[in-house]
């Protein structure tokens, strides 16, 4: 599997959105670059993918910005990256080209199809609720560890 920098970015992105949710209020690229020091060009790429997923929604005006679409909840990692990302996992070509099939067949049967599955049962089975609960445990209070 991997995650490019724009899939990284767009999920940081949408962290941000989701911890802004209950505001109501828009948040701006500029503000999100300026957080995370990304790119502002690059995060306008992001969102315009986001947007056409129908993930966020933009907000026009002096006061514009964006917006989640759905709820934190609703929203999976999965979501996200499988709409930023072009593949999340290389597609594979067959080892014997075509000297053996069946054990071409067998291996994209019993290893390829089920890691592929389960990497994207993964992804969705997080959401950006469990991101921001995640951020709150870590930020705990319970959490400092103390040295003497």
């Amino acid at each position: 599997m991997k995650i490019s920098a724009k899939g990284r970015y767009g999920l940081t992105a949408m962290a941000y959105l989701a911890k802004q949710y209950e505001s109501a209020a828009p948040v701006t690229i500029l503000s999100i670059s300026n957080k995370f020091d990304i790119s502002k060009i690059y995060l306008e790429q992001v969102f315009s993918i986001l947007k056409r997923s129908h993930l966020v929604v933009s907000i026009k005006g002096s006061q514009g910005g964006y917006r989640l679409a759905k709820k934190p909840a609703e929203i999976s990692v999965y979501d996200i990256l499988s709409s930023i990302e072009l593949f999340l996992t290389e597609k594979t070509m067959p080892i014997t080209e075509g000297k053996v099939p069946a054990l071409d067949r067998a291996i994209e049967a019993r290893v390829y199809a089920p890691l592929e599955e389960n990497i994207k049962k993964s992804l969705a089975s997080v959401s950006l609720d469990d991101i921001l609960s995640a951020v709150a445990e870590e930020t705990s209070p319970d959490n400092l560890m103390y040295f003497i």
